[in-house]
């Protein structure tokens, strides 16, 4: 069921449509190259998860682009069926930090863009097999959004997916990215959230069918392991509530015990300048305490001090097919959860995506050619 087993082509570096373009033709025919040399299944197309900035969705709605794009793919045997629409502008090479949230669903500006997403994905996907993009979850808790606002913005997408739906024949759906510190960020909330987002619409006497329909959930492996969640029971409260799961990251966090005063020291050397890396830790009564980055942890390295019996878990993502250095483990085993649940329940979701961002502020001991890091973490999947 692994077929549609993509990368997200947010590892590279791109903000222009002709970057990404320029990407896409050095980067990602050169890892199909390598996987097709393994598993010689030279038959079947390869798909891409395409991230767009703001700025190259709308250049690549411009003039001929998307006509000479989608022609390249079917020279190339290449398809998208998902776009990444979390980051809106510079993801690379400048601090992202909480500005990845930003412009968040309050504002005008992440429905046009999204509404640009949606209608190149409408454009690109397969028949059969439907296209999604994923988004933020909402806003950050931060931020204080007016969710009046998030429900009006997303309802209109809702509203764009359908339409859309029934122009094409295609399955279009939104996917909500629950994260540490996001506008929701666990089963819970993020259930509670979608509860409120149809009485909302109710309240106006709008059809709430179409939000479960066209919107759901971007379940993130390394977001829902680093809140300690079950992968299955997760996965299962989430669509037992009616939730759509559209997409699927997998992807990986750091893990260290607190095993003594100076465990939390051991972060450090993640600490860098450009994303934010929430840290999340559980002590031995289960009790769960977020800080929104490591440098903030370190803050409060006294108060952490205390918990010899807890454990820490850090977004930061590591690759799926190579280990962290000891002192530190992953969340691995929350991703084999997941793909473990997808072949037991194969209808929850085929839209998978692997999402390692995190190549270039990698540690040494981590770093290979950024080709060999793709193909190995796809390899790795393929062989659960």
């Amino acid at each position: 069921m692994f077929e549609h087993l993509c990368y997200c082509t947010n590892i590279h570096p791109a903000e222009t449509w002709p970057e990404t373009f320029d990407a896409l033709k050095e980067h990602t025919l050169s890892v199909r190259d390598k996987i097709l040399a393994t598993t010689r299944d030279h038959a079947s197309a390869y798909p891409i998860g395409l991230r767009l900035s703001a700025k190259a969705a709308t250049e690549l709605l411009e003039g001929e682009n998307l006509s000479n794009f989608k022609y390249w793919l079917y020279t190339n045997k290449l398809y998208v069926f998902t776009i990444n629409g979390f980051p809106y502008g510079e993801f690379h090479n400048t601090r992202v930090k909480e500005q990845v949230y930003a412009p968040d669903w309050t504002t005008a500006e992440r429905l046009s863009y999204t509404a640009d997403l949606i209608t190149i994905v409408s454009d690109l996907a397969p028949q059969s097999l439907g296209g999604s993009v994923s988004t933020l979850p909402g806003s950050f808790k931060e931020f204080g959004a007016d969710e009046n606002l998030i429900f009006a913005h997303l309802y209109a997408a809702a509203k764009l997916l359908e339409s859309l739906s029934a122009e094409t024949g295609k399955d279009l759906h939104l996917g909500l990215e629950p994260e540490p510190l996001g506008h929701f960020e666990n089963t819970e909330e993020t259930i509670a959230f979608f509860d409120r987002f149809a009485k909302w619409a109710e309240a106006k006497n709008f059809p709430s069918d179409i939000i479960y329909q066209h919107i759901g959930i971007n379940y993130d492996t390394c977001h829902f392991a680093l809140q300690y969640e079950d992968a299955a029971t997760a996965l299962k409260t989430l669509t037992d509530a009616g939730l759509r799961i559209s997409k699927i990251h997998l992807s990986n966090a750091l893990e260290i015990k607190l095993t003594d005063s100076n465990s939390i020291e051991e972060i450090k050397q993640f600490d860098e300048p450009t994303y934010l890396h929430q840290v999340i830790i559980k002590d031995a009564e289960g009790a769960i305490t977020r800080y929104k980055d490591i440098e903030d942890a370190l803050n409060h390295k006294s108060q952490i001090s205390n918990l010899k019996s807890g454990v820490a878990r850090i977004h930061f993502h590591i690759p799926l097919h190579a280990a962290p250095k000891s002192p530190f483990t992953s969340t691995i085993q929350h991703t084999i959860d997941t793909l473990n649940y997808l072949k037991v329940n194969p209808g929850v979701c085929d839209h998978l995506e692997m999402e390692t961002y995190t190549w270039g502020v990698l540690p040494d001991e981590l770093q290979i050619p950024i080709d060999d890091q793709l193909t190995e973490e796809h390899l790795w999947v393929l062989e659960q």
